[in-house]
């Protein structure tokens, strides 16, 4: 019997350009709600991951759209694709 290879699903976030100061890295800062357990209010969280950026091609307050990859260094594990208009 021949077993068919299981695909990963690709994460896909949106976010926004909070640095372009290191060559070919981005940091992108991705904004989601949280519910307090005990509150239950809803209160904001953002999340700041490390993307690559080959061609150095997106600048600080773009909003881009960033996938997970296999790790590219010791904390870039994000690419990024295209920018949102």
């Amino acid at each position: 019997m021949a077993q068919t290879p299981k695909t990963k699903k690709i994460r896909k976030i949106i976010g926004v350009v909070v640095s372009d100061k290191m060559m070919k890295t981005r940091v992108v800062a991705v904004a989601s709600l949280k519910k307090h357990p005990k509150y239950l209010k809803y209160y904001k969280v953002t999340t700041k991951f490390k993307a690559h950026d080959e061609n150095n091609e997106y600048k600080m307050g773009d909003k881009v759209t960033i996938e997970e990859s296999r790790p590219l260094s010791r904390e870039k594990r994000w690419r990024i694709i295209n920018k949102i208009a």
